[in-house]
């Protein structure tokens, strides 16, 4: 077997491996048992909530726990905006770094505050030592802490009872930071260093290249940001080059690493659903479609990598190494196109290799991955997208067998599907809504005037493509679907960091992250409300193949029938004209 094959293979069972008994240990957590981590964290979370005058042991309704939820976001975003428009005179600013644009300023702290961590600037050079532990690494452990505990939300209301109390959020909120995310990254982090990745608050050092030409490297606390990075499905780059850069992705061993924490929780969410609700099989169902639809997209895109570009084989140039435009020789072609896939399904967003330069159908596939948003998601928050099209899976399901649609002993009605539908629908309406007004501008080479300027100053809407035709209409296109899916990465031929990119953008991630999250929890509040009703005979099982397939086939039908016409003007017609 292919080397590299295999050391995909590795990652990906190895990530499993450590997923399932994780998951049994994040539901015990959540559940409130007794985990190896008590002693450590059980005064400092005593001592947080006697400061902050917050009972944990208080429950609340799927409101309250909104209430909550939206109202510390907004304290959030606030800091991180204030930290990013100061960080000139803030401190831990060795190399002198000045503060961001206001339009810069709130595209950045919305994009960290969201879990998607779009970066319309490099790292190295548009945010101090300050900023990028304070502010951002800070929003990418409470971004995922957030995430998780929405989900926990979910999974309590899911129980087999009849109930409006569903736990305290910031209970939940805290112990998915300090019991699950902070002891691996601590791990994580240690791994990092010792195979070179800095962890320092000196600034930039001079260095002797080969040829003998100074340079100046940017250092600082890597290892720590990279950690959170990645085990929070955040994505951020600590540098402006993500996890290409060879500081903070220094070799095949921590590309390995990064692949398996950035896939591991979403993993594990879905077994500790299983555990927490006592339906393993059901979790085991889930997990297996998101695998199918996963494992649908990374054998195509590896293919295409491995077999090289076709153009370029027409010279007459063998290419032993696949097309290796864009990548990294460390990682080579097998597993940039697995992460490729993996960090779009996943919605991290960190890159090892530059997206823009894959063959147009492995373009395709990423926008595939994030357009269907829930083959595993992110952290906490791809379950509930999950769970989403589970409600219309049960919704079609209960009207063909001719009964009244019910999911886990609790009946499914018109309030919760139009629910669901609203959410559904809401993803595909900012993609496609804000691709064809860029478009719109970009066919008509409009006039921006302070919304945008290029590199020469000039205010032409056609000035942000670096590319023509249907590859400059997937840069536009992948950026809103980047937004909308809360992943980050991007197709860097487009020129995002003005205002016009930079609010609509902010716009966008905005919607896109807060209604996914109000929705399922609503709709798991109401459920929870709703009389429990044992399984019968004529009851419509879930935790079987029949029902992943048919969970399966609502997902294609939705994404294909919503995105099919954007991605043949796009990737598709790309790849017929090659």
């Amino acid at each position: 077997m292919n080397t590299e094959i295999l050391g995909i293979i590795v990652m990906f069972v190895a990530t499993l491996l450590l997923a399932v008994p994780l998951g049994r240990y994040i539901a015990k957590v959540y559940a409130g048992g007794r985990v190896w981590t008590d002693a450590m964290f059980n005064p400092i979370e005593r001592l947080f909530f006697k400061l902050s005058r917050i009972n944990p042991t208080k429950e609340m309704d799927w409101k309250q726990h909104l209430k909550a939820l939206l109202t510390i976001n907004l304290i959030w975003f606030l800091w991180a905006m204030f930290c990013l428009v100061n960080q000139g005179w803030l401190p831990l600013n060795p190399d002198h770094i000045a503060a961001q644009t206001p339009d810069q300023a709130f595209n950045t702290a919305v994009s960290f505050l969201v879990n998607c961590n779009l970066q319309d600037y490099s790292g190295e050079t548009g945010a101090s030592y300050f900023t990028q532990v304070f502010a951002l690494m800070f929003l990418q452990f409470a971004s995922a802490g957030t995430g998780m505990a929405a989900a926990a939300v979910v999974f309590n209301a899911l129980r087999d009872r009849t109930t409006d109390k569903l736990g305290n959020f910031y209970n939940y909120f805290l112990k998915s930071c300090t019991r699950i995310l902070l002891p691996i990254c601590i791990i994580i982090a240690a791994a990092h260093i010792f195979h070179g990745t800095p962890m320092t608050f000196k600034g930039m050092d001079n260095v002797i290249s080969v040829q003998g030409d100074t340079m100046h490297v940017s250092r600082g606390p890597v290892a720590a940001f990279v950690a959170i990075k990645h085990l929070g499905t955040n994505g951020g780059g600590f540098y402006g080059a993500n996890s290409a850069h060879p500081l903070e992705n220094p070799d095949y061993f921590t590309n390995m690493l990064q692949m398996i924490i950035q896939i591991l929780i979403p993993f594990a969410m879905v077994f500790a659903m299983g555990y927490y609700l006592k339906r393993k099989k059901l979790a085991w169902v889930f997990w297996g479609v998101m695998t199918v639809g996963f494992l649908c997209l990374v054998i195509p895109t590896i293919s295409a990598e491995i077999h090289g570009n076709p153009l370029i084989g027409k010279m007459g140039i063998t290419q032993p190494g696949g097309n290796m435009e864009g990548k990294e020789v460390r990682f080579g072609s097998y597993a940039s196109a697995f992460w490729s896939i993996a960090t779009t399904v996943i919605s991290t967003g960190s890159v090892n290799s530059m997206h823009d330069s894959f063959m147009p159908l492995s373009g395709m596939n990423m926008l595939l991955g994030m357009m269907v948003n829930s083959f595993y998601g992110g952290v906490g928050v791809g379950f509930l997208n999950f769970f989403i099209y589970v409600i219309l899976a049960v919704f079609i399901g209960g009207l063909m067998v001719g009964r009244t649609p019910e999911f886990l002993g609790k009946k499914v009605e018109a309030r919760e599907m139009k629910i669901a539908m609203i959410v559904a629908l809401l993803h595909p309406f900012l993609i496609l809504a804000f691709t064809a007004l860029s478009s719109y501008f970009t066919a008509h080479d409009t006039n921006m005037g302070w919304w945008f300027a290029d590199a020469a100053g000039k205010h032409n809407a056609s000035g942000w493509l670096n590319n023509p035709s249907h590859h400059g209409f997937t840069e536009m296109l992948y950026q809103y679907t980047s937004c909308s899916a809360n992943n980050g990465s991007g197709f860097e031929g487009l020129g995002d960091n003005n205002p016009f990119w930079n609010i609509t953008a902010g716009i966008v991630l905005l919607f896109s992250r807060f209604l996914p999250i109000i929705g399922p929890i609503a709709i798991a509040g109401l459920l929870a409300k709703k009389k429990f009703i044992p399984e019968s005979g004529g009851t419509l099982k879930t935790d079987t193949g029949t029902f992943g397939l048919l969970v399966f086939a609502v997902k294609v039908i939705i994404a294909a029938l919503a995105f099919f016409p954007a991605l043949a003007l796009g990737p598709i017609a790309e790849w017929l004209s090659k």
